[in-house]
């Protein structure tokens, strides 16, 4: 969304406003015909509006005609169109009232009616057909709860100017016959669900000036009739599930003034061809994935008031150009890979300017991280070079000796003490592109301007909802928070590396929870904690079940080169205009972060630092011995096929084998939870209170030495609410130990295979819900995380699930790094049968579509309650995925769905879920779709291609199917080792 929004808005409300004062003021001695009357009666019933009919309503009387009208604060029922005694009422103008009633038919009986406004109230209902009769020129209906569809009949109403429905609940695609309004000139649909592909009829709308359809799941290619739109002003899409690339046409689009496009994928790199737009006033196209340079024409953009290219791989020095934007007021180049210099220019202009996170390398960088206009923290490449300001460097690294271990902030408010500990202060009122450090203890980066707003929006903001929940104990803590438009960052400073638990204070203090306008707002962003995106469309008021409810999210993280980085970030979804205009994006009240890890203290007495930095050297060197003497035992045999995991840190805290005893009561038998592939694992409980599972490594293990090491080295370095969390690990003598987070419902496997009264009950939405998870936790390791990871053993039982049913991948022992230009495994395959890819177990080939087959199968199990390698129903299936194909072709796909569910079930969901694992399960892998798409397609933004058994095993694909069918049914030839459903263990049949 952009300031052009809220002033159309503005602009729109005050012509209708004005017009309808003015037809009022001609029609004092006329009246209404007596039809109109009853219309009006019946609408008002509806509405749950009261108007006094006791006064003719086109008098101008109060309670028709506002005399005093404050956007959105308006009512005002206008009468025009008079002929001898009669008007006619032609604009109803009722916004801002907080009417809860529904959207009534009975408008279409006032057939002179051209104007019906009815944003910001709390109606619901749909968009009745009926108003399809109507001369309607404008159609007001933005901030309210309206559900359903956009009708087809709107389409008729080719009278139509205006159409603004966006912060509503509707969803489905847009309607075809929206290409009819060929009067069209403006179409607002922010903030809705709207789902499918942008009609090819809406080329058709060639006198259109601005479109909004942020916010939306639209799906597709950028269309290439947005050509057509020669007269636009403004065109806004974020948040969209639409791909690029930009199409060629977009060049003719010489009259736009305002082009906002971001958070979109796909796309070539290029950056698009917008040298012709030489009248754009904002331009935004951020996290667009382009990865070109930056190009000179941008300084022919003369009249430019906001460039946000932020967020994009860009690369190249800055053009010299960019300084003749003479009237530029906010730049944002940061989180790209621009190099060179940082120009003097820069330093010195006066309006905002953020290129922090990039890789300028030249040597004379500035001596400073941030003015207060200009935010340059981590801006250059260099995380060790000490002629930099350590805050410019990459990472933001400490500039002295670490000594700090914990950190509270309290966010947007003053300094509190709570529980004994001391929360800082943090009321700098700064933002768009602002750094500042506090003692080497902490810091922030905020970058981002609210450009909807039509007036300064504040950083820091104070409750209008009161605060309940948990923490209501201390309401002093959630009464403030600091609010950010795109891009807000938390800095921990000098830490101590270690793991610490990460607790982020949240409460929705913007929005009600009433009946009223201002509770129709919704906010989403993300959350990342050391790069690992941590809460994805996190929205705090249904997380917490309301606004003003305070909420706790909770996370381990490891500090590895003692700084911690927590960053929140808009993804261009959500409303914008809600109570107000720039009530969106990031929100946190506040900030604690706690060690997992016991401190060596002396009491009283304070080291002079010489004695600390004597210390910090020798235990440093005892350190790299004993962490050299750890890898030399475990990786001395081991080949290349291990060359990506040497070096890599072992980021998790470590275990006494006191401390485990203690909490497994010395790995008593009654707390064994089971015992796979790797060893027994057994429950624990910690002093804390906190439950654990230990996996223990058995000296007859087919895991081995090498997966131990493996499976600590990856996801010690991973966090996602999707993967199960290592606590830390514990090596003494012949004792390797890992220590999880303990999941209440074990495996999925359990859950779906095991004894019947160990099951946790599977309803759909569970299923779904988990389908979901390990699709985002697998999204996580192939396309966010640093590592780019192939987990290589999805299946049932490497998928645990906690109290809540949610999801949660674990067992990295055979996980391996991905490298792009390596797909070829010439060392042993490493899997399970029945989950393997076909081209990966019979030939080596391996990338990351290998864990996208393996999800396949274990969606089919979910849905279908039945398991892959056990089921086989006739003689001429070889498994439950052949069955599946057997059934897909007659027609039959429905007959899978799990039969304890019985009708409890959509059976468009249950489709839509069985053909998604299949096209999963494709045996070509270029066929088969990345786990960002299967999360899109199971969120209902993307539609899943059905590819039939003919599709997937045609032609070249005819062998690949029925050699993976033979390989499948033959077990033997790999090992004789039984299934089993114990939780927390290996199933199905393995290979190593």
């Amino acid at each position: 969304m952009g300031f052009s929004h809220g002033l159309v808005a503005l602009f729109l409300f005050l012509c209708v406003l004005v017009w309808s004062c003015s037809e009022t003021v001609h029609c004092k001695n006329q009246t209404l015909p007596q039809s109109e009357v009853v219309a009006l009666k019946k609408i008002g019933a509806k509405l749950g509006k009261h108007w006094d009919f006791t006064v003719n309503p086109c008098t101008g009387a109060s309670g028709w005609v506002d005399p005093i009208s404050n956007w959105p604060v308006a009512a005002n029922v206008t009468c025009g169109a008079c002929k001898g005694n009669y008007c006619h009422v032609t604009s109803i103008i009722l916004t801002g009232q907080n009417l809860t009633g529904s959207l009534p038919d009975e408008f279409s009986n006032l057939t002179f009616l051209q104007a019906i406004d009815l944003r910001m109230n709390y109606l619901n209902g749909t968009i009745p057909t009926a108003w399809a009769s109507t001369p309607l020129i404008d159609i007001e209906l933005m901030g309210n709860c309206i559900t359903g569809r956009i009708p087809d009949e709107l389409g008729r109403i080719t009278t139509l100017q205006y159409l603004s429905l966006g912060s509503n609940l509707i969803e489905g695609p847009l309607p075809e016959t929206l290409g009819n309004l060929t009067n069209l000139l403006g179409l607002e649909i922010t903030a809705n669900a709207i789902t499918g592909r942008l009609p090819e009829s809406l080329g058709n709308l060639k006198n259109i000036t601005f479109i909004y359809i942020t916010g939306n799941p639209i799906t597709g290619k950028i269309p290439g009739f947005i050509g057509k739109w020669t007269q636009l002003d403004t065109l806004e899409m974020q948040g969209t599930s639409l791909e690029g690339p930009f199409p060629p046409i977009i060049s003719t689009l010489g009259s736009i003034k305002n082009l906002v496009i971001s958070d979109m994928t796909g796309g070539n790199g290029k950056f698009p061809p917008l040298q012709n737009m030489t009248n754009l006033q904002r331009l935004v196209l951020r996290n667009m994935s382009i990865t070109d340079e930056l190009p000179t024409y941008i300084g022919n953009m003369k009249m430019l008031l906001i460039l946000d290219l932020s967020f994009n791989a860009l690369t190249g020095q800055l053009p010299g150009s960019l300084q003749s934007l003479l009237y530029l007021e906010y730049l944002f180049l940061n989180n790209n890979k621009l190099t060179g210099a940082i120009p003097e220019w820069m330093l010195k202009t006066g309006f905002h300017i953020d290129i922090s996170y990039n890789s300028f390398n030249a040597s004379n960088a500035p001596t400073d991280c941030s003015t207060d206009i200009v935010n340059m923290v981590s801006s250059y490449s260099s995380s060790k070079d000490n002629l930099i300001n350590p805050c410019l460097r990459r990472n933001n690294p400490c500039s002295g000796i670490p000594t700090n271990h914990n950190l509270f902030i309290n966010c947007g408010g003053r300094k509190i003490i709570i529980d004994g500990n001391e929360y800082q202060e943090d009321m700098e009122a700064q933002g768009p592109s602002y750094y500042n450090s506090y003692n080497e203890k902490w810091a922030f980066s905020s970058s981002g301007y609210f450009l909807i707003s039509t007036q300064d929006m504040p950083y820091i903001v104070k409750n209008v909802s009161p605060i309940s929940g948990a923490s209501s104990a201390n309401p002093e803590l959630y009464t403030t928070a600091r609010h950010n438009p795109i891009s807000l960052t938390y800095y921990g400073l000098c830490l101590l590396n270690g793991n610490y638990t990460v607790n982020l204070h949240f409460a929705e203090i913007m929005f009600t929870d009433d009946q009223t306008y201002s509770a129709v707002g919704r906010r989403f962003f993300d959350v990342s904690i050391q790069g690992g995106r941590v809460l994805r469309d996190f929205n705090i008021a249904k997380e917490a079940n309301e606004t003003g409810r305070a909420i706790i999210k909770s996370f381990n993280a490891m500090v590895s080169s003692n700084t911690l980085e927590i960053h929140l970030q808009w993804a261009g979804k959500g409303t914008t205009t809600i109570p107000r205009p720039g009530v969106y994006g990031p929100l946190i009240s506040a900030i604690s972060v706690t060690p997992n890890f016991k401190l060596n203290t002396v009491e009283n007495h304070e080291l002079p630092k010489g004695t600390i930095l004597g210390i910090i050297v020798a235990a440093g060197c005892l350190v790299i011995v004993l962490v050299s003497v750890l890898v030399y035992f475990f990786l001395r045999r081991k080949d290349a096929e291990n060359n990506e995991l040497r070096g890599l840190e072992l980021q998790t805290g470590i275990f006494t084998l006191k401390q485990i005893k203690v909490a497994t009561k010395n790995f008593n038998p009654a707390n064994k939870l089971g015992e796979g592939g790797f060893g027994p694992v057994y429950k624990g409980v910690l002093p804390n209170g906190s439950l654990i599972a230990v996996k223990q490594l058995s000296s007859k293990s087919r895991q081995g030495n090498r997966e131990f090491i493996n499976e600590i080295g990856i996801i010690s370095a991973l966090q996602h609410p999707n993967l199960v969390k290592l606590y830390g690990y514990c090596i003494e003598g012949k004792q390797l130990l890992l220590i999880y987070e303990f999941m209440e419902n074990n495996s999925l496997a359990n859950a779906l295979f095991g004894p019947e009264r160990d099951r946790p009950k599977l309803d759909w939405s569970a299923r779904q819900r988990i389908c979901l998870g390990i699709a985002r936790g697998l999204a996580y390791l192939h396309e966010e995380t640093r590592l780019k990871i192939v987990h290589r053993d999805i299946k049932a039982t490497n998928v645990l699930l906690d109290k809540h049913l949610n999801a949660k991948i674990s067992d990295f022992g055979l996980a391996r790094l991905s490298d792009e230009d390596v797909t070829h495994i010439s060392t042993r395959i490493a899997g399970t049968i029945g989950y393997m890819a076909p081209e990966y177990a019979m030939r080596g080939y391996l990338t990351d579509k290998a864990d996208v087959y393996s999800f396949g199968v274990v969606m089919l199990e979910t849905v279908s309650g039945l398991s892959n390698t056990t089921y086989r129903p006739k003689e001429d299936s070889v498994h439950l995925l052949d069955w599946a194909y057997i059934l897909q072709t007659q027609d039959r796909l429905l007959e899978l769905v799990d039969k304890s569910l019985g009708k409890n079930y959509p059976e468009e969901e249950a489709m839509m879920l069985l053909n998604l694992a299949l096209t999963c399960t494709n045996s070509a892998p270029s066929l088969r779709p990345t786990m960002m798409t299967v999360v899109n397609i199971i969120d209902g933004k993307k539609a899943v291609p059905v590819l039939s058994r003919e599709d997937t095993c045609s032609n070249n694909n005819l062998g690949t199917c029925f050699e993976a069918s033979e390989m499948l049914s033959d077990h033997s030839q790999w090992t004789s080792s039984s299934v089993s459903h114990d939780p927390w263990m290996m199933s199905s049949v393995t290979t190593r």
